[in-house]
């Protein structure tokens, strides 16, 4: 992990953020694994907060822990007790030991499902109580995006002692054997309890299951352990309190067990069959990437090379080995370092990259050669070695590795049979792939223009292959059975990778319907992809402008790509976080310039500093505040640190672009603040050089800014309404508290009012009116903020595609009339209600 990543951890997920303390589980609320923050999730996926590896991955797959540079711990437990779960509504996309990056998607879980079981959807955001870390600042009260900064961590001053591996355990220890009978084994929350017992006694404790050790103060080692309930655990301790140490692990397992047993039962599953249920003609799989496809039979055979036991000497082989290797790598690390390929592919190539280094499989191939084996004979025998190794091991998950070594295995193998290792198969148009398993290295050399889908009659739906093919968008099942390897070639297949269903030679009257469906499906799709590429206008003509939120270069990349008409909001707080002072004007502006660059001939609005309230900055010298929400915020923030101002604007007149540069003050509440930040802009030799004056918008995110919308108007050159903060100003509710959350909607009759009022002011003055917050992000409301008399929607990139269809279906006229009947409604839920059926109409 980078430095700066070892100091922030990102959002994992999008929701409220709201403090450990409003959780209704006192492991979590009273910090007992750690300090943190937890989010009401507001969608399906669990993204990796930081860099690092993961070091557990929950048997219930409800709770993920990663290990981070510096050896930070981060666990997100998706939900409350929804380890009862068993796995249910959970689909895990890594594994345990595997590397990831910040943004990497973890788990996906179905949101609607957990919410009718799981006690609570409140997932906290941990950082381990023994990892050497304390948490600085936390994103509390307020929407948080997911990849935004969730948390700002530094180093423990006096941290504890690193664990002592087994080897340091003293002499005359005492030892016992304790057999778990907790329901769901050791999972979070009596790993923390069992760390918390540990405290103040001074001893070495050390729990062992099978092969595997670790130390009992560590929650993240204990959850490691993957104990299940009727397991016996091997229990060691030393030191002065050896004897009480045991009896405190011996009586925190049994609280646990009673406390579990105390509770009440969880709601009644639904059942959820490994394999779906197979009707006539059809064969029932596991999903592993969604979608729907109507194909053709292509089964595909892995031919085993011939390969010769007795190798022309030692030397040789050894050096044919590394170089069959070393080519195979580069391949990999092209691969890892294609922008064309998704990024599920490069990090799949990057990781076998790095699995060509292990030492066990080296160490194993070179003594066979070392015995006169050939170099194929050796490598071959060796990965079979591990892989059986895993295959044998309980964890589905570290079974599906097995696939991985086999793809290793087969490409040095075909290297060693000479550079290139032949042409890959050459399928039919729509392909449905039939194997008994593929290897993401087969999969990636088919030719996708004519690949419809896989079915596979092993594999599972956390392999790299299952990801890959999602990352691609290509339906997959496995786990089809031996079944599926008979169906002959050239057989019509309906790959229905959304019920779980492969439909083997369907009648005619299926076919037909089916392919009408995906053509239509097709069609939508592709409109939606030329809309977004085109100016976004109404139905009848009217212009709407569809930009972008943004906070990196990337993302302005992603914008571009999605349609985006340029930025309406660049966060600049991504380059104040997580260092010890602010950024230079030089610094700023050549982040500025590469995010303009990115843009081409797109407009770029840049926000200054918004900080104070629940974006706090450390190195600020900002009081201490009651109520941080109603301080220093904003605007506000930058008048009272002038300097950092004054180098900010210098940095935004600096920007060159091919389109224009506007500068957007965050929470500005009185004209007065609009005045302050002209005159210092009038001050800076490099505004009075400017031959246009740089145009500079305000935010209206209060109700006194809306109330004030004539006034601003008259002033600024245009306006920008951030509906977040609006909403929250305007219904007098913390947007991180838990039981307002639901009631916190930006569709309330009284903020549309507001949002209204400023359009309506900035026409009068002829000024454009924008929506920048997150109701711009929500396509259901577009068509009703055109009708507000919005003209410029500025949202995450992933949804201006749908905004500018959507408003491609719809005349203005339609616009005012829904607005006119919005506006009328007495609250949120009957706004969506409105909204909800117009949309079905």
């Amino acid at each position: 992990m980078s430095r700066q990543a070892s100091r922030v951890l990102r959002a994992p997920l999008s929701g409220w953020s709201t403090p450990l303390d409003e959780l209704p589980d006192e492991v979590f609320a009273r910090r007992m694994l750690g300090d943190g923050v937890a989010i009401d999730p507001t969608e399906g996926t669990l993204h990796a907060p930081c860099d690092g590896e993961v070091a557990v991955l929950a048997a219930a797959h409800h709770a993920v822990t990663l290990r981070g540079s510096g050896g930070i711990e981060v666990l997100m437990h998706v939900g409350l007790d929804t380890v009862v779960l068993g796995g249910e509504g959970f689909r895990p996309l890594v594994r345990a030991g595997q590397q990831v990056h910040a943004g990497d998607v973890l788990l996906e879980f179905d949101l609607d499902f957990l919410a009718a079981r799981a006690k609570s959807l409140l997932t906290p955001v941990i950082v381990g109580a023994d990892s050497g870390f304390r948490v600085l600042n936390a994103q509390l009260g307020r929407v948080v995006a997911c990849g935004e900064m969730l948390l700002e961590v530094a180093p423990v001053a006096s941290a504890a002692a690193p664990l002592q591996p087994p080897s340091a355990v003293a002499r005359g220890e005492l030892a016992s054997t304790l057999r778990v009978e907790l329901a769901h084994g050791i999972h979070a929350r009596p790993a923390a309890l069992i760390a918390a017992a540990l405290r103040g006694h001074d001893a070495q404790v050390r729990v062992r299951l099978r092969e595997r050790e670790t130390n009992a103060r560590s929650t993240v080692g204990l959850m490691g352990l993957n104990v299940q309930r009727g397991d016996e655990i091997e229990v060691r301790a030393s030191g002065p309190d050896a004897a009480a140490g045991l009896g405190a692990l011996a009586a925190a397992l049994k609280a646990a067990a009673a406390r579990e047993a105390a509770e009440p039962s969880p709601p009644s599953r639904v059942p959820q069959a490994e394999r779906a249920a197979a009707g006539p003609g059809a064969l029932g799989g596991v999903i592993a990437s969604r979608g729907l496809a109507l194909g053709v039979a292509f089964p595909l055979h892995r031919a085993e090379p011939l390969i010769a036991e007795t190798g022309g000497g030692v030397d040789a082989e050894t050096r044919a080995l590394d170089q069959a290797r070393a080519r195979v790598q580069a391949q990999l690390l092209r691969r890892a370092a294609d922008p064309s390929l998704p990024g599920a592919a490069r990090e799949i190539a990057a990781a076998h990259a790095e699995l060509l280094e292990d030492p066990e499989l080296l160490e194993a191939a070179r003594a066979l050669i070392a015995l006169g084996k050939s170099a194929g004979f050796a490598w071959r025998a060796s990965v079979r070695t591990q892989a059986q190794a895993l295959g044998s091991l309980s964890d589905p998950r570290l079974r599906e590795r097995v696939a991985d070594l086999m793809d290793l295995e087969s490409q040095v193998l075909a290297e060693l049979a000479g550079p290139g290792g032949g042409p890959a198969p050459q399928i039919v148009p729509q392909a449905v792939v039939i194997a008994r398993d593929l290897t993401p290295s087969q999969l990636l050399g088919l030719d996708g223009t004519r690949l419809a889908g896989l079915a596979l009659a092993e594999g599972g739906a956390t392999s790299h292959v299952a990801i890959l093919a999602a990352a691609l968008g290509v339906p997959a099942l496995v786990a089809l059975g031996e079944e599926v390897l008979a169906v002959g070639e050239g057989t019509t297949l309906v790959l229905d990778a959304e019920t779980a269903r492969l439909e083997i030679d369907p009648p005619p009257a299926r076919v037909t319907a089916l392919r009408e469906a995906l053509t239509q499906r097709r069609a939508r799709e592709a409109a939606t992809r030329q809309a977004a590429q085109r100016e976004g206008h109404t139905a009848d003509g009217v212009r709407i402008e569809v930009l972008a939120n943004l906070a990196s270069r990337a993302e302005a990349d992603a914008a571009v790509r999605n349609g985006a008409e340029g930025c309406g909001l660049l966060r600049t707080e991504f380059l104040f976080l997580d260092r010890e002072s602010a950024p230079d004007a030089t610094e700023q502006a050549h982040a500025y310039q590469e995010i303009a660059d990115a843009l081409g001939a797109r407009p770029l609005t840049i926000r200054t500093l918004d900080a104070g309230g629940d974006k706090p900055i450390a190195y600020l010298p900002l009081p201490e505040e009651e109520n941080p929400a109603l301080g220093l915020r904003g605007v506000r923030t930058s008048l009272a640190c002038p300097q950092l101002l004054r180098e900010q604007l210098t940095a935004v007149l600096a920007v060159r672009s091919a389109a224009e540069v506007r500068l957007l003050l965050p929470m500005v509440t009185d004209l007065s603040e609009l005045e302050q930040v002209r005159a210092l802009l009038a001050e800076l030799p490099a505004a009075r050089a400017r031959p246009v004056p740089l145009k500079v918008g305000v935010m209206i995110e209060t109700p006194a800014s809306a109330l004030l919308a004539e006034a601003l108007a008259a002033a600024a050159d245009f306006l920008s309404i951030g509906t977040n903060d609006l909403t929250q100003y305007s219904l007098a509710m913390d947007r991180g508290h838990p039981r307002l959350a639901q009631r916190l909607d930006a569709l309330h009759p009284a903020v549309l009012a507001l949002i209204a009022r400023t359009a309506q002011a900035a026409a009068r003055h002829g000024r454009h009116a924008a929506v920048c917050g997150g109701l711009a992000s929500e396509p259901l409301a577009a068509a009703l903020l055109v009708g507000l008399g919005v003209h410029e929607l500025s949202a995450v990139p992933a949804v201006i595609p749908e905004l500018k269809a959507r408003l491609a279906r719809v005349t203005s006229g339609q616009c005012r009339a829904l607005a006119a009947r919005a506006l009328a409604c007495v609250s949120a839920a009957e706004v969506r209600a409105l909204l909800t059926a117009q949309e079905g109409a």
